[in-house]
């Protein structure tokens, strides 16, 4: 099941399934920990001797943002119960501290008692191995600990707070946990318990016919009582509201900038701009790491997730924050990618948690009897081309002065050197998609702009001597992309070439959108013939031919796959980089319509809250695989303000 709810605040990250679930709780880090790993913190409503939970299927429920703001407005009705709910969830942008407002309206003509409970199954530090769970009673609020990490729970109403608690075991030797206890509209009151445990708190209204009462309940997380408690104060002592009202008014003043540039568009693609926006800035932790998506349904297809930071989509993700104008995000973006390139060999790894360690991989260290060191060259190189956007855009000469030795000149020494003496190109590394190694025509468009960025940095420091070396690699890299990867038989580029022991080249003829690198490297404009051609047999062999349309990955891609009539499911990021050839090659506003309709494609794809998956189902348009992917956000910004730009090269 897709989040299409996210909430953070760069420590705290909170995703929500469409019954209003948490089911995503990351801390301290966006992306590490998660501490309840799909697994639910939810609410149910007991009344007149009856109880729902609301992923019971008994509750019609809509949920959404509030205009241009990282605040939810969701209702619930059940109107078997006669009980409608209006929910508002956020995180404070402030302080580690989830709130939720509940408003709950009797819709029956009688009085009646209601009471509401939350059940909260933490997997603290994503295992439920030596947890705590225990009632204080001065703090009125049930606390949940291991170790550092600290989750503090509890509520009012204008009635009081908490009415009834329990703390038990669940999952182990028999016991479900204490949500089961909630079903019966009573809890237990056992105060404390240890191991793999749970715990439920309820409160009790009182509403007369038609009326509405307002419960606020709230979580807060530190790395120790003291914290939990302090923060537990801030809500009482500032008020419920005024902290919600706060956050409210902080990401509508945050996304203002890209609601000022979007105001000729359609509205409903300003307004997947404008959250889009909010949606990356959700994913990307305070010390610099863009996470991939945090949705940990997918471990159900393996026992692993997108909780890390691919450089590449990072760099992609700042690119796209640096045209609107965030710098100081994406300043921290490339700070941590310094931080954590490796010294005695400067390309960065497969993928990185939020805390900068070495994230999981599937890559091998021996390819035959070579031994090698894994990586996609592709990341290393995004992030040059990122950083000299990030330099003209900002002009901040002590800021790159800063990653120059560190970061921009190790790697790009590399880039220049790690070349096959026969053909120029990088020498093999893994694809984009992660799947095979070779020479592969994105990474060396990637490459070359890499080069091409480095060669430019140089010259900034007057270092004439490095920037001939990177300005002559980059030139033999393209030269290597046009002669050695573009196919005249096929008319495209090959997806990758390898080289036989005796040096000689073995195209990948396979049609891969990822070919269009080309483009968005600079290595050719859409103009050019190769283009052109290229561009065609695209929409020729991987445009999806069903009522959803869009472009599929490659041909015959077997990741999520939901038919072998249709060459893969439909792509955002790929059917975005289609837009972006559209947006180049437009020589007059009328040319753009065929751009803005692939962009509108994208808008369609989006969930009602304005989540945009990685891929979608090739009949029904369903969210597949994770959602949201930060990388299909950070495109559509990118395609969106490519459109713009070049629009406005045309009026002006």
């Amino acid at each position: 099941m897709p989040r299409p709810v996210v909430l953070g605040n760069g420590d705290i990250l909170v995703c929500e399934d469409d019954a209003l679930n948490i089911r995503d709780f990351y801390f301290p880090y966006v992306g590490l920990y998660n501490h309840l790993s799909g697994h639910k913190i939810r609410m149910g409503v007991w009344t007149d001797g009856r109880f729902s939970w609301l992923d019971s299927g008994e509750w019609a429920i809509t949920t959404d943002y509030l205009p241009d703001t990282l605040v939810t407005e969701s209702t619930a009705v059940h109107s078997g119960m006669g009980i409608s709910l209006l929910v508002n969830d956020c995180v404070s942008h402030r302080e580690n501290l989830f709130l939720r407002r509940v408003a709950i309206r009797n819709l029956s003509d009688f009085a009646r008692e209601v009471r509401v409970f939350f059940s909260h199954n933490f997997h603290i530090a994503e295992t439920d191995i030596g947890d705590t769970a225990f009632f204080n009673p001065f703090l009125q609020a049930v606390i949940h600990y291991k170790r550092d990490n600290w989750f503090l729970a509890t509520g009012t109403s204008r009635y009081d707070g908490i009415y009834q608690y329990a703390c038990g075991v669940k999952g182990f030797g028999g016991a479900e946990g204490t949500w089961r206890d909630c079903e019966d509209g009573e809890l237990s009151g056992r105060p404390i318990e240890q191991g793999s445990v749970d715990s439920s708190i309820s409160f009790r209204l009182l509403l007369a016919p038609g009326d509405e009462e307002v419960l606020h309940y709230w979580i807060a997380a530190g790395h120790d009582y003291q914290q939990v408690r302090a923060l537990h104060s801030c809500v009482v002592e500032r008020g419920f509201d005024e902290v919600m009202r706060d956050t409210a008014n902080y990401w509508t003043r945050w996304s203002e900038k890209g609601a000022d540039l979007v105001q000729t568009l359609p509205d409903s693609v300003a307004k997947l701009f404008r959250r889009s926006l909010l949606v990356m800035r959700t994913q990307i932790d305070d010390r610099g790491a863009v996470i991939a998506a945090n949705d940990t349904d997918i471990m159900s297809t393996a026992r692993a997730h997108y909780s890390y930071m691919w450089p590449r989509d990072g760099a992609i993700v700042a690119f796209a924050l640096d045209t609107i104008g965030y710098p100081d995000t994406t300043r921290r973006f490339f700070e941590f990618c310094a931080r954590v390139l490796p010294k005695d060999r400067p390309v960065l790894m497969h993928k990185y948690s939020a805390d900068g360690s070495v994230g999981s991989s599937w890559h091998p260290w021996v390819i035959g009897e070579q031994h090698e060191i894994p990586f996609q060259e592709d990341s290393t190189a995004s992030v040059l081309w990122a950083l000299w956007h990030h330099y003209q855009r900002y002009h901040d000469l002590e800021f790159i002065a800063s990653l120059y030795e560190t970061l921009i000149l190790p790697t790009a020494r590399f880039m220049a050197t790690y070349r096959d003496p026969q053909t120029r190109l990088p020498l093999p590394s893994y694809d984009l998609w992660e799947e095979r190694r070779g020479i592969h025509t994105y990474t060396c468009s990637s490459v070359y702009a890499a080069l091409r960025a480095a060669a430019r940095f140089a010259h900034l420091f007057g270092d004439e001597e490095e920037r001939e070396l990177f300005r002559r690699a980059a030139e033999e890299v393209r030269e290597g992309i046009l002669t050695v990867l573009y196919d005249e038989s096929t008319g495209c580029f090959a997806r990758m070439v390898t080289l036989d022991p005796a040096g000689h080249v073995k195209p990948d003829a396979t049609i891969d959108s990822s070919v269009l690198g080309v483009l968005r490297y600079g290595v050719l404009d859409a103009d050019a013939p190769q283009m052109r051609c290229c561009v065609q047999r695209l929409r020729e062999r991987l445009w999806v031919n069903t009522p959803i349309g869009g472009l599929a990955r490659y041909e015959n891609d077997y990741y999520h796959r939901k038919s072998y009539d249709v060459p893969g499911n439909p792509w955002i990021i790929c059917t975005l980089w289609l837009a972006e050839v559209e947006v180049q090659k437009a020589n007059s506003p009328a040319d753009l319509k065929s751009a803005m309709e692939l962009i509108e494609w994208a808008t369609q794809r989006a969930m009602r809250t304005g989540i945009l998956p990685e891929q979608v189902d090739p009949f029904t348009g369903e969210p597949l695989s994770v959602a949201p992917l930060t990388w299909s956000h950070a495109e559509y910004v990118y395609v969106v303000t490519a459109y713009l730009r070049r629009l406005r090269e045309m009026v002006e």
